[in-house]
């Protein structure tokens, strides 16, 4: 007869996850660091600044070419952190199957509980996803990450990444100021950026509550009824496609939010923050290779373990006081930014500061 152990599998919560994630759209960040893999838990990534193009050397025949230094590149090395989390089925659900094993015809109901249970079960694994977002987008507003993880003794500690973007890359201003000009803010940014580093932002990123500063600014209002709009009240495409044509600027609206571990909701990506980035992709998403994959490598588990999205590990494993399946789930994972000196981070509410 079947038991508990026969259906709650690792590799049997993959395949039921992965189904799922062919209907959920991806996460902002995915798109602009893709998701790869590597062995370890160690994250070595080139920080290229890419600069201005430099004319080759002229050069006579029969001479050694010269060798040019690979200026604005630097090697940046550092331990991703290892975040896992585990549940056992509820007891509701493992009594209710224990009643329905065994008896073929209780199979549309075993189907059920069964669903019931794997629900359950994926919400870790969307909590592997939310912790990868929230690192990317903290990436995005604030130039850095830090976060509570697990270092290699089992204990949670506060770990920091700074990516060491350059002074001129943080700016501020207030447009929620009467008089501010964020169209000539945003110019200037964006012309900064293409004279540092030849790359022109041509995309970016702020929460609904930034881009209402936007929406009701004054000056760009008073614009937008001057190109032929009337006193009509401005509206998000009108101002998308203002954006478009006068600065060939797209805006992302980010105010998706996520629950942190300790209950506390928060949008990924920070209010009062506009972020301008180039094209393609910034960087990488890396994951490790967890230690549940390790032992699934080395065969050294008598776990049942499963790797989904390369790299999150669902391992489940046998309780027997009382009778119950154990399901974990674990990530080691980080972003890379091997375009970080690409973008600008504004910070548009500061009163403080005069527009730089």
């Amino acid at each position: 007869m079947s038991t508990i152990y026969d259906i709650v599998k690792a590799k049997e919560i993959g395949v039921y996850y992965n189904a799922m994630q062919k209907e959920r759209s991806p996460y902002l960040g995915e798109t602009l660091f893709p998701l790869n893999k590597k062995l370890g838990l160690d994250l070595k990534w080139i920080k290229g600044s890419k600069g201005m193009p430099v004319a080759l050397k002229s050069s006579g025949f029969d001479t050694k070419a010269e060798l040019r230094d690979r200026i604005g590149f630097s090697d940046v090395q550092t331990e991703m952190p290892f975040f896992k989390e585990a549940m056992l089925v509820k007891e509701s659900d493992r009594q209710e199957l224990n009643k329905l094993l065994g008896n073929p015809a209780n199979q549309p109901y075993i189907d059920l509980v069964t669903r019931n249970i794997f629900d359950d079960v994926t919400t870790l694994l969307e909590g592997a996803l939310v912790q990868l977002e929230r690192m990317r987008m903290q990436l995005l507003s604030e130039g850095k990450i830090a976060i509570m993880a697990k270092g290699i003794d089992g204990v949670d500690k506060p770990m920091d990444y700074d990516y060491n973007l350059a002074d001129e890359q943080k700016v501020s201003t207030d447009w929620t100021k009467a008089d501010s000009n964020p169209v000539e803010d945003i110019l200037k940014w964006m012309d900064d950026a293409e004279n540092r580093t030849g790359s022109r932002p041509t995309r970016a990123i702020c929460t609904r509550k930034t881009w209402g500063y936007l929406l009701n600014n004054q000056n760009v209002q008073g614009e937008l009824k001057a190109l032929g709009q009337g006193n009509v009240t401005i509206t998000n495409t009108m101002l998308e496609n203002y954006l478009l044509d006068k600065l060939n600027l797209r805006v992302a609206i980010n105010s998706k939010k996520y629950k942190s571990e300790a209950g506390v909701v928060s949008n990924y990506f920070k209010d009062d923050v506009f972020t301008l980035l180039p094209d393609g992709n910034l960087g990488n998403t890396w994951l490790g290779t967890t230690p549940e994959e390790s032992d699934l490598m080395s065969g050294a588990t008598g776990a049942e373990v499963n790797i989904v999205n390369l790299g999150i590990a669902i391992t489940t494993t046998k309780e027997t006081d009382p009778v119950n399946v154990k399901t974990k789930v674990s990530l080691i994972g980080l972003p890379s930014f091997e375009r970080a000196d690409e973008i600008i981070i504004a910070n548009v509410n500061n009163p403080s500061q005069n527009p730089k």
